[in-house]
């Protein structure tokens, strides 16, 4: 009898506040190895702390995670505790995470950007980080702009190279958070269309849009999240189709979202 894959994600209890305010209110989440899983719901609903407490970009205040084998944080009836940052800084680079913003820094050409996480955390000489950096960029198609700087590109350009970033590190996991919200809309189509070849390749992707036609045609799993909680999880069928949270099915219904 063969036995049932770990996840490569686990969360189990997580929270978070800010303040007196509490964004996560005990999420429970499992994230298989390939899997595509997108996180929807109205603002404020948590998805994008969710991400940033993932990889401890925002450090949860109670429960456990436990990614790519590592227990990040771990909880019992009375201690929480947090591993050691060395612990972290692993996790974080077999996990980057794409911002809404880009967070490219506008000194370094676009090789250098992508070069940045290859030398200074993975420790890699020089000449082979430039050498994965332009493999990088190339699956992103933006080996041409190599030599460009920031504020020279579009931001559907910044954003392949925030993915190319990504990529370089040869991470197992990707988080997404917002990647299109940014962009004007004739840039959309081309990001998305990286982000689902990267899915068919197989890598493991968590992705926070508003986008419900990028949820459709690339999710596996969708999560919706509303106060602090994931009310409910399937397959885009099952949450734009029959939702069964009379939550979700108000969310859905207001968006206009046609079934599938």
């Amino acid at each position: 009898m063969s036995r049932a894959p770990s996840p490569v994600l686990h969360l189990e209890q997580v929270y978070k506040s800010y303040g007196e305010t509490t964004v996560l209110r005990g999420v429970d989440l499992k994230v298989f190895q390939g899997d595509a899983v997108f996180l929807i719901g109205p603002s404020g609903g948590g998805k994008s702390t969710l991400l940033r407490c993932i990889n401890f970009l925002e450090y949860p205040d109670a429960g456990t995670i436990t990614a790519l084998g590592e227990k990040l944080c771990s909880q019992n009836r009375t201690h929480f505790e947090i591993a050691p940052e060395k612990t972290l800084r692993h996790a974080r680079a077999r996990m980057p995470m794409v911002f809404q913003q880009f967070n490219l820094f506008s000194h370094q050409t676009v090789l250098e950007n992508v070069m940045e996480g290859l030398i200074t955390v993975k420790k890699i000489p020089r000449l082979e980080a430039m050498t994965l950096a332009r493999t990088a960029l190339d699956r992103v198609h933006m080996l041409q702009k190599q030599n460009n700087y920031p504020d020279q590109l579009s931001g559907g350009q910044k954003q392949r190279v925030a993915i190319a970033r990504a990529l370089a590190m040869d991470p197992p996991v990707i988080l997404f958070d917002e990647p299109t919200s940014a962009l004007d809309p004739e840039l959309v189509s081309g990001v998305q269309a990286i982000i689902q070849d990267l899915s068919a390749q197989g890598l493991t992707l968590l992705v926070v849009t508003h986008d419900p036609a990028f949820v459709q045609s690339t999710a596996h799993t969708v999560c919706f999240c509303g106060d602090g909680y994931i009310l409910e999880s399937g397959t885009v069928n099952d949450i734009y189709g029959n939702p069964r949270n009379e939550r979700v099915r108000k969310f859905v219904q207001s968006s206009g979202i046609q079934r599938v």
